[in-house]
């Protein structure tokens, strides 16, 4: 098992974090890592989630919607082939905080038998991760990158 856990502290209302971050056809303008989004807010539905991690080719696959919270959380998880070759679960999380901001918290928690020869994939995702968190942060205070 391998963890990747970020996050960033948003000057702006829970509310208008989670209009950017759930309203995936805008994705392809501000967002670095994840250019591309498609698919229902359904729990159960297939996404087509297109990454873009830095130094890596860009790659495309289906998760599962495993949960869609609003102002709170979007869930999928994604498998390489068959369950427990490469599994990964992706997680969203927004938290008000007390002066009116936001704290947006992305994980992801890769299993299977070929985690351990994925590390310079996993470490360029969550470089990936980074740049989407610095990119959701300047989309909704209205600042550059």
């Amino acid at each position: 098992m391998h963890e990747i856990r970020t996050e960033i502290e948003i000057d702006a209302p829970i509310g208008r974090v989670w209009a950017a971050l759930s309203d995936f056809a805008s994705y392809p303008s501000w967002n670095p890592f994840i250019p591309k989004l498609e698919g229902a807010p359904d729990v159960g539905s297939r996404l087509a989630v297109t990454i873009a991690p830095p130094g890596r080719k860009t790659m495309t696959f289906r998760p599962t919607l495993l949960e869609f919270a609003p102002e709170t959380r979007i869930r999928w998880l994604g498998r390489l082939w068959i369950s427990g070759l490469f599994d990964g679960e992706h997680v969203h999380t927004l938290e008000a905080l007390p002066a009116g901001g936001t704290r947006y918290r992305q994980t992801e928690t890769f299993r299977g038998l070929l985690v351990g020869l994925a590390r310079g994939t996993l470490k360029s995702t969550e470089e990936g991760f980074g740049q989407m968190n610095r990119a959701l942060k300047a989309r909704v205070e209205g600042t550059s990158v």
